[in-house]
């Protein structure tokens, strides 16, 4: 070669765009969405291990051995036998019903040891239910330092077990919220348990919790909601995945450039409930709940209700309420129905899972 085409290929080479490598993401279910069917711990992972996913999350086990440390045992055999990670992990610290602190150190403790011995990297926890379910005897700013005190009771014991307590983004605090308290108990063993269903129940754009939490995550929920105005508030409901309002495939984007190395994203449509409207015009949505809200945030939230409509397409709306044992052969062909379509956006849009393209 020539000093000029030597020169020529060089010059060539940095002004072609640079393109990185696509990320790998493991990709599996969250078990939760699923619940209907009343399948056992084994019954899921071979679902999961048909859908060819790369890994489980197994949240609110119905498995009659759930609390058993010989049935935990048993659990990360079958995961060593059908190929699959594993994730799993508690409830909430919190409840409305004030209770022992003592209570639930002791409960998040004998997650701890479940989540270790089934090969679970991480524990998942959240503050509370949603924000009706805290306490109401003080301001928010209270319950997030009632919650910390209860994580920073097990901090030896997750570190020595080597997991972090993935915190949910739930129904309870905003995002730049759930990353204070993460901060303040201790970043070293508290991470995210990120989940893109629960944003828009706190008036948050789920790129806004995406952008406060991914570099904390530790877990990945993909969950799809339509968002949209009404002249007394704002509506939310969960929907299929890929059938809402926000742009998942820019969710996901951003998610590969903020999420650490390694961590596993999960399918999770939780669906069959109607909308609920957030009174998001009105004085005590913003003072009792989040009397700190950025406004920059729910300028982004408002952005994205404007850009949405109701939901069209037929859906069994009764998995809360009386009716749910009456239509609960419906819910559950709905359930499956919506966990396989989900899946398939997440191969074929979202170019998620590494055993199914390997």
């Amino acid at each position: 070669m020539t000093r000029r085409d030597f020169l020529a290929s060089a010059a060539l080479a940095l002004t072609a765009p640079l393109h990185a490598a696509p990320r790998a993401w493991p990709l599996g279910l969250n078990t939760y969405c699923l619940r209907f069917q009343r399948w056992n711990d084994r019954q899921l992972m071979d679902y999961c291990a048909k859908q060819r996913l790369d890994a489980i999350f197994l949240q609110d086990s119905l498995d009659a051995g759930v609390m058993d440390p010989a049935h935990w045992a048993d659990v990360r055999a079958w995961t060593k036998e059908l190929g699959l990670r594993i994730e799993t992990g508690g409830g909430a610290l919190l409840s409305k019903t004030p209770r022992p602190a003592g209570q639930a150190v002791a409960a998040l403790r004998r997650n701890i040891e479940r989540s270790k011995a089934m090969g679970s990297p991480i524990v998942r926890a959240l503050m509370a239910g949603d924000r009706y379910s805290l306490p109401d005897d003080g301001p928010i700013e209270k319950h997030i330092e009632a919650a910390i005190a209860i994580l920073r009771e097990v901090r030896s014991q997750a570190l020595d077990a080597g997991l972090k307590i993935g915190i949910e983004n739930h129904k309870d605090l905003q995002a730049w919220q759930t990353r204070q308290l993460i901060e303040t108990a201790g970043k070293e063993f508290v991470g995210s348990y990120l989940d893109t269903g629960n944003p828009v129940f706190v008036a948050e754009h789920p790129l806004t919790t995406i952008e406060e939490l991914g570099p904390y995550a530790v877990s990945f929920h993909l969950r799809d909601s339509v968002v949209y105005e009404l002249p007394d508030g704002i509506a939310v409901q969960w929907v299929p995945l890929g059938e809402g309002t926000p742009d998942f495939r820019a969710l996901v984007a951003r998610a590969a450039e903020l999420l650490p190395p390694n961590v596993g994203v999960y399918c999770k449509p939780i669906t069959g409930r109607p909308p609920v409207v957030l009174p998001v015009y009105t004085d005590e949505f913003w003072t009792k709940w989040f009397p700190r809200a950025r406004a920059r945030d729910f300028e982004r939230f408002v952005g994205l209700a404007k850009r949405g409509r109701p939901y069209q397409k037929a859906q069994i709306t009764a998995d809360v309420g009386g009716d749910r044992e009456r239509y609960m052969e419906a819910l559950k062909r709905q359930q499956l129905d919506h966990m396989e379509q989900g899946l398939d956006y997440c191969r074929k849009a979202l170019h998620l899972g590494i055993r199914e393209t390997s």
